[in-house]
């Protein structure tokens, strides 16, 4: 009796019943169906495929910023458990902002939320900055956060640390949700670290003169609040404006000292209500420079300190991104050891991913 089977809503196939025949016949069904299957669906080969792909949202964040089209932009992926190293590290690499960063559970107890952030070259950071800020924002924005009041505290991990974010709210009316007006987030303790002594050659890197650093008063050094950056002092801000590193040589020169960065600065900012008018740039990861760095803000805030420049504690503003037509203000409280930088976002863009 010959075996009748139905493979697709419109088509019978009839084979011979034998055994061999029953399996070269199956075989063929099998890939037939897999060649045809978008057909029982409606869809076309390339939707189905589409339909089969992982697909996951992302965000832009304009980071230390209060307005559209300011600030440092962000590149933020949200529920990306699934995801391996290498192919966050390609997510990075398309986007191509100074840094992506990913949300995901935390491995650790005490955290609420996991961070890792990547530049286009693929090396990961560690450090609080725009990085944590800009994906705080939206998690605060998106209600994915619960917020009790003015002021809740949550706790990110992010590398080997585990820091507090504090979100600060404002409620239009009572029983309203509580809307994000800023994010604060605590770094590690400063570390002070090796000072530049060659003022000649930090300054060629810079295609600057010797003259321009004002490494007389204060010394090129290395200050790290969870990453290590260059500080170097410059006599103004019309200094930094012509400054134009030449990426191998400023690396090489951080490398001298172990810094990641150099962040640039004057004491003769822009806004009065700043203290300092910088600049950053970071060759050893693919940065040309960054429009709102707050892992150098925070060390510049402790340099300026150790030096006399303002109290152990205080709060202090430090302007950034003037020389990319993104004016940033990044605001960094101190009061001893605990370092904290605050301020805003906003949420520019939004899309799917997919891979």
């Amino acid at each position: 009796m010959p075996l009748l089977i139905w493979y697709t809503p419109l088509r019978w196939c009839q084979l011979d019943a034998s055994v061999e025949d029953e399996a070269v016949g199956m075989l063929r069904i099998s890939r037939f169906i897999r060649r045809n299957a978008h057909r029982s669906t409606g869809c076309t080969r390339k939707e189905s495929k589409e339909m089969t792909r992982q697909q996951l949202r992302f965000y832009v964040v304009d980071v230390f910023a209060d307005a559209p089209l300011s600030g440092n932009p962000l590149a933020l992926v949200v529920d990306a458990q699934e995801l391996s190293r290498a192919t966050m590290q390609q997510i990075a690499r398309e986007f191509n902002q100074s840094e992506t960063t990913f949300l995901l559970p935390p491995t650790r107890p005490e955290a609420d939320w996991r961070l890792r952030s990547f530049t286009p070259t693929g090396v990961e950071v560690s450090g609080a900055g725009h990085n944590a800020l800009g994906a705080w924002w939206w998690l605060a924005e998106a209600g994915r956060l619960a917020l009790s009041g003015s002021r809740t505290v949550f706790q990110q991990e992010i590398g080997q640390h585990v820091l507090s974010v504090e979100v600060l709210a404002e409620q239009g009316k009572e029983g309203e949700p509580w809307r994000p007006t800023a994010i604060g987030m605590r770094q590690t303790a400063p570390s002070f670290g090796a000072i530049h002594n060659d003022p000649i050659k930090l300054a060629e890197a810079l295609a600057l003169e010797a003259v321009d650093l004002a490494v007389v008063e204060f010394p090129a050094q290395v200050v790290s609040t969870g990453a290590a950056h260059l500080l170097v002092p410059l006599r103004n801000r019309e200094a930094i404006k012509r400054a134009h590193p030449d990426a191998h040589r400023l690396f090489q020169q951080l490398r001298t000292v172990d810094g990641q960065g150099c962040y640039l600065f004057s004491l003769d900012p822009v806004d009065p209500t700043a203290a300092a008018h910088t600049r950053f740039f970071n060759p050893t990861e693919g940065i040309v420079e960054d429009p709102a760095t707050g892992t150098a803000a925070g060390p510049l805030a402790c340099y300026l300190a150790k030096y006399g420049r303002i109290g152990s504690s205080a709060t202090v503003m430090i302007e950034q991104g003037y020389a990319l037509l993104r004016p940033s203000h990044i605001e960094v409280r101190l009061r001893d050891d605990e370092v904290r930088i605050f301020g805003a976002g906003v949420t520019v863009a939004e899309g799917v991913l997919r891979l």
